[in-house]
This record gives C-alpha cells, sequence and structure tokens, in this order.
C-alpha cells in the first residue's frame, strides 16, 4: 500500500442523455478518512463512488488521487492504478462463483503479481481475522450473506489498498449481520490507514464517519 492520497473533486458532472445526476459537484477528502455518502434514490451515490474509483468518466471538471488526474490517465493506466490502489466492496457481493473462498481473497493479489505461497498466506491471515478461517475452502454459496460479504470487504483490503469504495455494503443483511460487517470494515480500514468512502443509508455508519456529505440536486454538500 502506498501513503494515502488526497482525493479531490472539482466541478464536476456527469449526466445519462438529458438527466443531469451530478451538476458542479466539488469536494476534499483527506487521506485516511471515513467518510459517507448520501442522498435519496437515484441521486447519483452510485455514480459518484464509480467516478471516484475511476470506472466511468465525468462529464466535466476534474477528480484527482494525490497528483493523479484521473481524466488524463490511459485506459491502461486506470487499470493499474485501480488494481494497485483501490478496493471495491459493493452491496452484491460480486464474488466468482467457481472461485474458493480464499481463492476469491487471492485474486486482486493474483493480479499484482504477488507470489501464490505470500499471496495465500495473506488471504488466510485476512480470513482468520474476519472469522472465516474455517470456510476459506468452501465456494461462495455455501456460506450465509453476511459471510459472503466479510469474504468481499478480505478481497477488497488483500492488497492493502490506499483507498476503500463501498456502496451500500450492509445493504441485503440483517441489523446484527449489519452491524458486524461495518464494524469490521472500518476496523480493517483503520488497521492499514485506508481512505473509506462508503455510500450508504445506514443511520449507524453516517454515526461512526469522520465526515458525512450529501447529494443534493447533483452537488455534494455536508450532511446537517
Amino acid at each position: 500500500m502506498t501513503d494515502g492520497q488526497r482525493i479531490a473533486l472539482d466541478s464536476v458532472c456527469k449526466a445519462y442523455g438529458t438527466q443531469a445526476v451530478l451538476d458542479q459537484a466539488s469536494a476534499t477528502i483527506e487521506p485516511g478518512e471515513f467518510v459517507v455518502v448520501i442522498g435519496r434514490s437515484g441521486s447519483g451515490k452510485s455514480t459518484l463512488l464509480k467516478l471516484i474509483g475511476g470506472l466511468s468518466s465525468p462529464d466535466s471538471g476534474s477528480i484527482r488521487h494525490g497528483q493523479h488526474d484521473l481524466a488524463r490517465m490511459s485506459e491502461a493506466e486506470l487499470t493499474l492504478f485501480r488494481r494497485r490502489e483501490l478496493g471495491f466492496v459493493f452491496q452484491f457481493f460480486n464474488l466468482v462463483p467457481t472461485l474458493t473462498v480464499s481463492e476469491n481473497v487471492e485474486l486482486p493479489l493474483a493480479l499484482n503479481r504477488v507470489n501464490r505461497i505470500n499471496a495465500t498466506r495473506r488471504a488466510v491471515s485476512l480470513l482468520e481475522r474476519l472469522g472465516l478461517g474455517a470456510c476459506a475452502d468452501r465456494l461462495p454459496d455455501q456460506l450465509s450473506g453476511g459471510e459472503q460479504q466479510r469474504v468481499a470487504i478480505a478481497r477488497a483490503l488483500a492488497h492493502e489498498p490506499s483507498l476503500v469504495i463501498t456502496d451500500e455494503p450492509t445493504g441485503n443483511l440483517d441489523a446484527d449481520t449489519a452491524d458486524e460487517v461495518l464494524q469490521l470494515l472500518i476496523e480493517s480500514c483503520r488497521d492499514h490507514a485506508a481512505t473509506l468512502i462508503m455510500a450508504t443509508h445506514s443511520r449507524e455508519a453516517a454515526s461512526r464517519a469522520d465526515r458525512v456529505l450529501q447529494i443534493i440536486h447533483g452537488k455534494l454538500e455536508a450532511a446537517r
């Protein structure tokens, strides 16, 4: 993991057809911050995360990670940047069904050409820390929803990214499991000094964030 980098959004605009989703959205996120993004359904939370993660491009404005201006990076450079610096946790897990739990966690390490023995050691260590050591050789469909989400968290953290982006990571979980997953995610990011950006409707997550940003009419504002 490299040292965290300040994320700066400057007048970011994004529209789908004639529907403007983000309109002159600006914000700065400091290294190591836990920032929650809230807003009504369809307000642009997922779009914002995709833009910050370099999975989509703004129509105008800029998004910078330290000295990296995402708009000026080639697709190959963006792919390498995401592979090395970013971890993603989504609501629906996105685990590879034909890979074991351990193999799913090892995937980002393999993509970063980490030695297989070291990758397996790292995956097992993370799984044990998340209470999933006994599940390493199982397939994802043999796990509960909460267990699958913990595997997704382990995978996102395996390569020690400087930024973890999460989109409704507890949306499909019962209250008790959601609290457990939230705690594990926050603690893991804190342990690795990773910046955590989470789009969520969870009041519990918002109450534990360093800062809460709200999307209103396409703009980012400090939540009141």
